[in-house]
């Protein structure tokens, strides 16, 4: 065994004709080596940035069409909802009609008395509120898309086809119509205008032959 004398420290071999700063370690072409990975490692870090920017873009796209997408839908579900709501309440106050044609009839007939008269008054506001309006009056001209003639006849006094009587009234829900009022007609008596006119033409022959009523 070889003992180490104590004091003496081992240097690293130099080669021959070196000096002693050959020995120490370079550091330069360690610190270029560091600045390279350093780049490397940021370019790394743009490219995983612009990823990142990229699907969160195309994840606020869809975000924004499912938003788009829940609005269409839940102003169609509002939009059904009221359909269906109108439907309903079209169809139980065509079911009420026949009892408010009772009603009117009583009310004609002067029997809408006592009880029976506050349990129809009281059903005829509920109508109401529930938006159903009335219409249909004697004088009123004919109109085909609300009227429905059921008897027709013929007057010396009317210029147009005129609702003369009212059978039964119609009934309306906003702009729709539940049912059309019944009503009777009258038209023009056929040949009026023309038996009018050939008696003004005759009055005005007499007096032209006559000289005019002021001719002396």
């Amino acid at each position: 065994m070889t003992e180490e004398t104590p004091g003496f420290e081992e240097k690293p071999d130099v080669p021959s004709g070196a000096t002693p700063d050959d020995a120490e370690p370079q550091a330069a072409p360690e610190e270029g080596a560091a600045t390279a990975g350093d780049v490397k490692q940021n370019a790394g870090l743009v490219a995983e940035l612009d990823q990142a920017r990229t699907a969160l873009g195309e994840r606020t796209a869809d975000l924004q069409r499912l938003q788009a997408e829940f609005q269409n839908y839940r102003r169609r579900v509002e939009r059904d909802r009221v359909t269906v709501k109108e439907i309903a309440v079209a169809n139980l106050l065509t079911e009420l009609l026949p009892v408010l044609d009772d009603i009117g009839r009583a009310r004609e007939h002067g029997e809408l008395v006592g009880g029976f008269k506050s349990v129809a008054e009281s059903l005829e506001t509920v109508a109401a509120k529930m938006g159903l309006q009335q219409f249909g009056k004697e004088g009123e001209p004919f109109d085909p898309t609300i009227h429905e003639a059921l008897m027709h006849s013929y007057a010396p006094d009317v210029t147009e086809t005129t609702c003369v009587a009212i059978l039964q009234p119609g009934y309306r829900i906003g702009e729709r119509t539940i049912r059309p009022a019944r009503v009777a007609v009258a038209e023009p008596q056929p040949g009026a205008q023309t038996v009018k006119g050939a008696e003004e033409g005759d009055v005005k022959a007499d007096d032209k032959e006559s000289g005019g009523p002021d001719e002396g």
